[in-house]
């Protein structure tokens, strides 16, 4: 064989090696980019069921706190805000919203032991709370994909790759500077 003829295989087994290589990761990294849009999916879902749970909640506290006008107001403009945010840092800063204005209301149960010994609430505190868990798990797994995802577009030469066709770095759902500290529970009332 030729020294010309065997350059020639050479730069043609190259040539297929990039490609394929090309192919797969390309391939790769969609599964990647749809796992986290999978997992973002959940996050929602479980955003929009506690969303759901939140105007029955607040009619049953109503019943029993007519004069707490204003923390009614604030849960519903929190809840608007949380249903129409699109972006995962728009969501993330109407959870924290609406988280804040749920914590404000059970602030405000405390001083009603008719509600709390009502068997509707008891019934919607529970399903909030399992709502509540369902966000934390969703938010670790949706996060634990954006740091898979994100590791695979940044490795070399993965990163050449993910740049030519588009692929770009996900956002975390982090929590807010509000959720460090550490909420006062009071049972002397």
């Amino acid at each position: 064989m030729k020294k010309g003829t065997k350059i020639l295989l050479a730069i043609l087994v190259l040539v297929v090696v990039a490609v394929v290589y090309t192919f797969s990761t390309y391939n790769s990294l969609v599964r990647f980019k749809e796992n986290v849009d999978s997992k973002w999916s959940q996050v929602e879902n479980q955003l929009q069921r506690r969303a759901d749970l939140i105007p029955n909640l607040v009619n049953t506290v109503k019943a029993y706190a007519k004069h707490e006008k204003e923390i009614f107001e604030t849960l519903a403009q929190a809840r608007s805000k949380l249903l129409s945010s699109n972006t995962v840092e728009d969501k993330a800063k109407a959870n924290d919203e609406l988280s804040s204005a749920v914590s404000r209301l059970l602030m405000i149960v405390e001083n009603y032991p008719n509600l709390k010994a009502d068997r509707t609430f008891v019934q919607l505190m529970d399903e909030l709370a399992g709502t509540e868990n369902r966000i934390a798990v969703a938010r670790k797994d949706y996060n634990e994909a954006v740091k898979q995802c994100n590791m695979k577009i940044k490795v070399f030469p993965n990163v050449l790759i993910a740049r030519m066709f588009g692929f770009e770095e996900r956002q975390y759902f982090q929590a807010s500077s509000q959720a460090k500290s550490v909420p006062s529970v009071d049972f002397s009332k």
